[in-house]
């Protein structure tokens, strides 16, 4: 049996999120000598959408990541070239090589495909000749590599989920499971499949641009919360990296301040036909538009908050938040949040009405109400994966 241990990282997913976060801090601990990396990028998807970065990725020496923003009040400018990557692949054209570095140089996987990555099409659901051929779904790629792996010796691996899902990790694990179910595998791989440490994490980082032909600008501010589990270790130490027992508060701090603030300010933006260019920080530069949202945090969210005995963190949150919104070098365009406006208001809204009334069930919202029945288009419901391919 391998058991070395490498440290090395397979990420499916080329987003510039992961670029400007999983990539930088990877990066940064080993600027610090700590052993972990390097990083093999795979392309999950088929056709030519986002194939330009894994080219670029496999022929620069590096690439880079702009963290532009405030801190504490304090302008923060800095240019990163970022070298934890040292190789790119793409699925459908590349699969042998994946399968040897899945199943030969990988500790820990780490994934950011959206929504439409967790949906197992009915395609996947008989079992493929994933030995030669990449299976078509997310799910079923990753199902297909573990069992190669059990089957050269491999160890379980430290997988860490980074889509913008509640409880990816158990949720990822649940699908792994049924699918292996529908394969009718063994007894002997599915034991060693509950053995993979696969923990819920998440993440909070506003990365707004892509940089041409690779690269990214993002904020000063990182998190990237990971949920201990039985066996876990953590593989680098870095000051965005939290690792706790539970990791409900910063979802609900990230999703009820930050995601719903920017919610929020999107239903304004459209139902006031703003420009269409408009950014977040020309938006709460309007003192009626910024009154409003002040309003809800104020009198709603905090008082919520409070109500789940979160007030003292919510409040440390939400000022970050809005130093977070005014960052006057982030060019976060309110088109960009207004995506899928419909399953957001469901997600950052009426899921914390429905969170603090379980305990207050006499609590008044009357503007998050408001947001909650206010009409929305069909075309806001569709594409769902788009807005969680990049992190927002």
């Amino acid at each position: 049996m391998n058991t070395a241990m490498t440290k090395r990282i397979l990420q499916f997913g080329t987003s510039r999120f992961l670029q400007a976060h999983v990539d930088l801090f990877v990066h940064e601990a080993r600027v610090s000598g700590q052993d972990i990396g390097p990083i093999t990028v795979v392309k999950t998807t088929s056709g030519v959408l986002r194939a330009g970065r894994v080219q670029a990725l496999a022929g620069l020496d590096g690439f880079p990541v702009h963290i532009k923003g405030l801190r504490n009040g304090l302008a923060v400018d800095e240019a990163v070239t970022v070298r934890s990557v040292g190789r790119a692949l793409a699925a459908e054209h590349d699969w042998a090589s994946i399968v040897h570095v899945f199943s030969h140089d990988t500790d820990i996987v780490v994934s950011n495909v959206g929504d439409a990555g967790y949906v197992v099409r009915s395609s996947d659901r008989i079992r493929p000749n994933f030995a030669e051929t990449a299976p078509s779904g997310f799910v079923a790629k990753l199902l297909g590599l573990l069992i190669l792996r059990f089957e050269t010796g491999g160890k379980p691996l430290l997988i860490l989920p980074c889509e913008l899902i509640s409880n990816n990790g158990n949720m990822l694990r649940q699908l792994l499971k049924g699918l292996s179910d529908d394969w009718s595998l063994d007894a002997d791989f599915k034991s060693w499949l509950a053995d993979q440490v696969i923990c819920n994490t998440l993440v909070d980082r506003i990365v707004s641009e892509a940089i041409e032909p690779i690269g990214a600008v993002g904020e000063p501010y990182a998190l990237w919360a990971i949920q201990r589990e039985p066996g876990f270790e953590a593989p680098f130490a870095h000051p965005a990296v939290i690792i706790t027992d539970d990791l409900e508060p910063y979802l609900r701090l990230k999703l009820h301040i930050l995601n719903l603030g920017h919610t929020y300010l999107a239903g304004i933006w459209k139902s006031e036909e703003r420009p269409q260019g408009e950014f977040v920080r020309e938006i709460l530069s309007d003192r009626s538009i910024r009154g409003q949202l002040l309003n809800l945090y104020e009198g709603e969210i905090m008082p919520g908050f409070a109500a789940r005995g979160m007030q003292e963190e919510a409040g440390r949150y939400m000022v970050r938040t809005l130093e977070r919104f005014d960052n006057p070098y982030l060019d976060h365009r309110i088109s960009d949040i207004f995506e899928n406006h419909a399953i957001k208001i469901e997600r950052r809204a009426k899921d914390f009405v429905t969170w603090v009334r379980e305990k207050y069930p006499a609590i008044p919202f009357p503007q998050l109400e408001a947001l909650v029945t206010q009409p929305v288009t069909r075309s806001a419901i569709e594409k769902i994966d788009a807005v969680f391919q990049e992190g927002e």
